[in-house]
């Protein structure tokens, strides 16, 4: 009999203090616009969006992160131009070909999250090869979330729940918050405290929408080919100027309020 996820207590979100580390997110955006900008296929955007998330996860333990989650492919770009996809498809291909080795090196965990139904079968297996070659590291922890919907890992993760009320392992009262959140493909990080997003668009996106509850916002008008540790860097330092609440209010608040 298969066992239900428990509720992860053991990962609580990392608070805001220059000494904490960090779960960063970030959604890769602007490929084909940087392409367009320099009237070169969209090909060659997605291309130079995989040199710019190399450079992005190198730099990210020096700036404190230990946890980086990146949006590579959505559950909506599949209804993109059929030449578009096939090339968005083969993204994870060139980078674990020319990245693994040193990921495996450095100590870095892979994870991908999102479904694996949809994707051809020499694709899982590179995908499975990363996750496999690095799953006995604890470094670093890149996650890439790849025909990944956060409205689609909820309808899944309330399916699965279903499924474990309905063979008897669980009662629907024994549903909350936490034990919710297990049933998710995100469960194995923290949420994260910073969800950034290059590009100039500001707007999630279906992305990690109930892991966003609290994570802070920073939008950046710089095109994802063109991204590297300067822009996040200045993305960190935005977050670090926020005050992190959790829904709750700091003294001055409550004495006015009183």
């Amino acid at each position: 009999m298969a066992r239900s996820p428990e509720p992860n207590a053991a990962l609580p979100a990392a608070q805001s203090s220059a000494g904490e580390a960090l779960h960063v997110a970030l959604v890769m955006d602007g490929n084909g616009r940087w392409a367009k900008r320099r009237g070169l296929p969209r090909s060659l955007g997605h291309r130079a969006g995989v040199e710019a998330l190399k450079r992005t996860v190198a730099a990210a333990p020096d700036l404190n992160i230990r946890h980086l989650t990146v949006f590579g492919f959505s559950t909506e770009n599949w209804s993109r131009p059929a030449t578009e996809v096939a090339e968005l498809m083969a993204l994870p291909r060139r980078y674990f070909e020319s990245d693994l080795g040193r990921l495996e090196r450095e100590g870095v965990r892979v994870r991908v999250i999102g479904r694996r139904q949809g994707l051809n079968a020499d694709l899982i297996e590179i995908i499975e090869e990363a996750e496999r070659r690095t799953a006995g590291n604890d470094s670093f922890f890149l996650q890439v979330a790849f025909n990944y919907g956060g409205q689609a890992d909820l309808t899944d993760g309330a399916r699965r729940f279903a499924e474990d009320v309905a063979a008897g392992r669980l009662a629907p009262a024994d549903l909350n918050e936490a034990r919710f959140a297990a049933y998710l493909s995100t469960s194995a990080a923290p949420p994260p405290d910073l969800i950034v997003r290059p590009s100039g668009e500001q707007r999630l996106s279906n992305f990690l929408l109930w892991e966003a509850a609290y994570s802070e916002l920073v939008f950046q008008d710089v095109l994802w080919p063109d991204y590297g540790p300067e822009h996040l860097k200045a993305a960190i330092a935005e977050y670090r100027t926020r005050d992190r609440r959790y829904g709750g209010a700091v003294a001055d608040d409550a004495l006015a309020a009183g």
